[in-house]
C-alpha cells in the first residue's frame, strides 16, 4: 500500500495519516493549524468570510435588511463551521491523551458497496418523503382559529 500522507494539527502536534489505519505515525510541528491554509492559500476566503459575513449581517440588521441579515447570518456561521473542519482536516476527532488514536476522515468511511447502498436507498426514499411531506403541507396549510374549528365541528377533531 502506498505512503500517501495528510497533515493537520492537535494542539502542537502533527499527525501524519496514512490511509491504513494502523498505519499512523505522529510527529510534532507547532505551526500545523496553519498547514491546509498555507498549502492551499484559496481555502482563507472561508476564514475571511467567517469574520465578514457577521458584520454584514449586523450592517443589515441596523438597515432593517432581514433577508440579508438572515443570509449574511447563515453564511457566517458555516464559515465558521468550515474554517475549524478545513484546518483540522482530515481528523474528524483528534485525541489529545493517544495522538495515534485519532479518527480520520479514512478511517471513518465506509466502503464502496456501503456508500453504493446508501445512494440506492437515497434516490428511492428521498422523492418519496418529499413528495410525502409536501402533500402533508397541502393539505394542512391556511391558518386555524376559533371559528373555523367551531364551523368545521365535530370534522376538525
Amino acid at each position: 500500500m502506498s505512503e500517501s500522507t495528510a497533515a493537520s494539527s492537535v494542539g502542537r502536534r502533527l499527525i501524519h495519516v496514512n490511509p491504513a489505519p494502523l498505519g499512523k505515525t505522529v510527529a510534532i510541528d507547532s505551526a500545523a493549524w496553519l498547514k491546509n491554509f498555507r498549502s492551499t492559500p484559496s481555502l482563507l476566503i472561508v476564514p475571511l468570510l467567517g469574520v465578514v459575513a457577521p458584520l454584514l449581517a449586523a450592517a443589515g440588521f441596523g438597515a432593517r435588511r432581514a433577508g440579508l441579515t438572515f443570509l449574511a447570518s447563515k453564511l457566517g456561521v458555516a464559515c465558521i463551521i468550515a474554517t475549524a473542519g478545513l484546518s483540522m482536516f482530515p481528523f474528524i476527532l483528534p485525541s489529545s491523551t493517544h495522538p495515534s488514536d485519532l479518527l480520520t476522515v479514512f478511517d471513518a468511511s465506509s466502503s464502496q458497496a456501503t456508500l453504493r447502498n446508501m445512494l440506492i436507498a437515497t434516490v428511492i426514499f428521498l422523492p418519496i418523503v418529499l413528495a410525502y411531506t409536501a402533500w402533508v403541507y397541502k393539505v394542512l396549510w391556511g391558518k386555524v382559529s376559533a371559528t373555523t374549528v367551531q364551523k368545521a365541528g365535530a370534522s376538525a377533531y
